[in-house]
């Protein structure tokens, strides 16, 4: 495999890196995100800063390589050639349809190359291709623009639906909105535009509205989802019961729904009367979906138990990847720098999937009959945590023009083989998570003193007494 002299130390050191950052290169390359802008855009003009700049920019952000905009941008300065307020105003403007086509178009190259690697996975639903959604509100910014400094309230940026193909591990599309208090509803209509005939769509109540069931009804998909106390329907038939998961036992009825034309479908209800209750006091849960006969209802109810895969997904854009900048405060910079954050998870998700083919001890051990919280798999935020603490000192080492030689211009299938040949290089046992047991649920905290505050001092003080007495 052909790698110039320069990139051999961290090679050797730090193949991860390598091929997150030739990912990226294969993804990010400057003219292809420049000509992604020209295409998409309506109102944005290119100008004198390139939008592959500004991508470059946050990227560095999102990835704990620079702490802010402004310092990648004084990292960068002379290569931008415009003052940092260009870049802010720049940010400001960025549309929601050129952020939402850089996600879309990402993931799919990426998806090629995870499918040439052969390292695609079964989903929840064997045989079906399963698609998991799920709204995300970004928290609120700074007060920097001029009508919020007053203001005690915190400013929300807006809020996203992001789409999550669980078979190659990536968040695939997303829906950007700018009014942080506008419902989600009127984006499911954006949303079944985007289902396709035979997937199964799996999602949370908040989805479980007549529009969107009869919708993908319609399109001859399919669904799971959670049914919300709002949406009213006739039981069919007798609950019966077919048996337990591991949350509780299971039970089938059928449901028949009419929307606002008359028109009906009748549905599985899947109930499970949970051994303990959700965090909302939910004894019950019931889901919704017209799957056929063949699929059982117990696979059904855990197949929805992976709906958590993509809030898992938020929770490492918020926590181990930075998608929420609070200095951002126009909304269309801060989603824009969501969907940066996006991308990048994607690339590690990228890299993580070629780790899956040239480890597959890994996935040997998760094979077996331990419980998912026993078994071993490849961590998000160690391998985050290598990147962005060798990627700043690479960036230095390894010139652009190294990288664009290496990476930019190869096929998925050449891209395949270069990841697969780094993964082989790669030491996992520094990068696996580690197993935990079972953890009982916290008892609630309660308040001791006036002031809401002890001493800890004392607390261990009177901790040494009790031992002593006894």
């Amino acid at each position: 495999m052909f790698f110039a002299d320069i990139f051999k130390p961290f090679i050797e050191d730090s193949p991860v890196s390598v091929m997150y950052r030739g990912t990226l290169e294969k993804i990010f390359e400057s003219d292809r995100l420049d000509q992604l802008f020209e295409d998409t855009a309506t109102k944005q003009r290119v100008g004198d800063l390139a939008f592959s700049t500004c991508a470059e920019l946050l990227s560095l952000v999102v990835t704990h390589v620079q702490p802010s905009v402004n310092a990648a941008y004084r990292a960068k300065a002379n290569d931008i050639g415009v003052a940092v307020n260009s870049v802010y105003n720049k940010l400001a403007g960025i549309e929601l349809c050129v952020s939402e086509s850089l996600v879309r178009e990402t993931a799919l190259d990426l998806n090629e190359v995870i499918e040439e690697m052969g390292a695609m996975l079964p989903g929840p639903l064997p045989g079906y291709d399963v698609r998991i959604v799920d709204g995300n509100h970004l928290s609120g910014t700074q007060h920097r623009l001029k009508e919020l400094r007053s203001l005690g309230d915190a400013p929300l940026p807006g809020h996203t639906v992001a789409v999550l193909n669980p078979h190659v591990e990536l968040i695939e599309d997303l829906i950007a909105c700018e009014d942080g208090h506008a419902s989600q509803k009127p984006l499911y209509l954006r949303l079944l535009d985007k289902v396709q005939r035979g997937q199964c769509w799996i999602a949370d109540r908040d989805y479980s509205t007549k529009p969107f069931l009869f919708g993908i009804k319609r399109r001859k998909a399919y669904f799971v989802i959670r049914q919300h106390g709002a949406l009213k329907g006739q039981l069919v038939g007798r609950r019966q019961r077919v048996g337990r998961t591991e949350t509780g036992v299971v039970y089938e009825q059928q449901l028949r729904l009419t929307d606002a034309d008359g028109n009906q479908i009748t549905v599985r209800r899947i109930s499970v009367k949970l051994d303990k209750p959700t965090r909302d006091g939910d004894t019950e849960i019931h889901l919704l979906s017209n799957l056929p006969r063949k699929v059982d209802a117990l696979k059904i109810a855990e197949a929805y138990r992976t709906r958590w895969d993509i809030e898992t997904a938020f929770a490492k854009l918020t926590t181990v990847l930075r998608c929420e900048l609070n200095t951002l405060g126009y909304p269309d910079a801060a989603l824009f720098g969501f969907c940066i954050a996006v991308v990048m998870y994607n690339a590690v998700s990228a890299v993580i999937a070629a780790l899956r083919v040239t480890h597959p001890e890994v996935e040997a051990t998760a094979s077996q009959e331990a419980t998912p919280s026993k078994r071993k798999k490849f961590s998000f935020y160690y391998l985050a945590d290598e990147i962005s603490g060798v990627l700043r000192g690479m960036m230095i080492a390894i010139p652009d023009e190294y990288w664009t030689d290496t990476f930019a211009s190869l096929t998925p299938k050449q891209m395949a083989k270069k990841l697969l040949w780094l993964g082989r290089k790669v030491k996992c046992e520094r990068f696996l998570t580690n197993p935990y047991g079972p953890q009982a649920r916290r008892k609630k905290r309660k308040m001791t003193t006036r002031g809401g505050n002890v001493s800890t001092h004392r607390i261990i003080q009177r901790r040494k007494l009790e031992v002593a007495k006894t």
